[in-house]
């Protein structure tokens, strides 16, 4: 089987990130900064690891010199789990597609397989009634038990699991991690004041909200 041409192969990969960026992460979570930082890092890989394959700088260096970078651009500012998915995503995009003719139709296989992969784990009905919220009480609960009937009271959902990351018992507050599962066609409580539900459960504001 021939091998693709090189220059096909970094049109694949642009095609490959517009398809991320543009037609799965911001129609879906809509943060423009981030469009810039997909592109910029899967050009920026892309470019440099074209450069690698075509020198006699060894690859491995280089491409372990390149992850250190993208630890320490992940370190400066908070991401969400899915939002490094995308991130590591667009990298990779960059790697299959820089890595030249030595790859070749593998390398395409890859990207298909990356979008196919991501299209499919973020999609928004993929474990929809499944959410992880990070909770103020205003109540102190030692008690676990107690503390699970409350949550469960409050967000009218089944909770999994409440991890306890701060109590107080000098304020009486309760910093606590939930992952939960809401009732099919149900709602949550997103916060103290969201719907009149959550005013007659005093003990309770919303630290922010993720996916699970």
């Amino acid at each position: 089987m021939t091998q693709p041409p090189q220059l096909a192969l970094y049109l694949v990969d642009l095609v490959a990130v517009l398809v991320l960026t543009f037609g799965l992460y911001f129609p879906r979570h809509r943060r423009r900064d981030l469009v810039v930082a997909y592109l910029g890092v899967n050009v920026g890989v892309l470019a440099v690891a074209a450069t690698l394959a075509s020198s006699t700088v060894g690859a491995g260096l280089g491409l372990g010199l390149f992850g250190v970078l993208s630890i320490i651009r992940l370190r400066s500012t908070e991401l969400s789990q899915h939002e490094v998915a995308y991130y590591f995503a667009a990298l990779a995009l960059g790697l299959l597609g820089g890595l030249g003719t030595s790859a070749g139709w593998l390398g395409v296989a890859g990207s298909a397989l990356i979008l196919v992969v991501m299209a499919v784990a973020d999609h928004p009905r993929l474990l929809r009634r499944h959410r992880s919220q990070v909770i103020l009480l205003d109540r102190a609960f030692p008690d676990e038990v107690g503390l699970v009937a409350y949550l469960e009271q409050l967000l009218g959902a089944h909770v999994h699991s409440a991890s306890v990351q701060r109590l107080d018992l000098v304020n009486d507050t309760t910093l606590v991690d939930v992952r939960y599962e809401v009732a099919p066609g149900g709602g949550v409580i997103a916060s103290s004041d969201a719907t009149p539900s959550a005013a007659s459960l005093p003990g309770a504001a919303s630290a922010g909200q993720v996916p699970a």
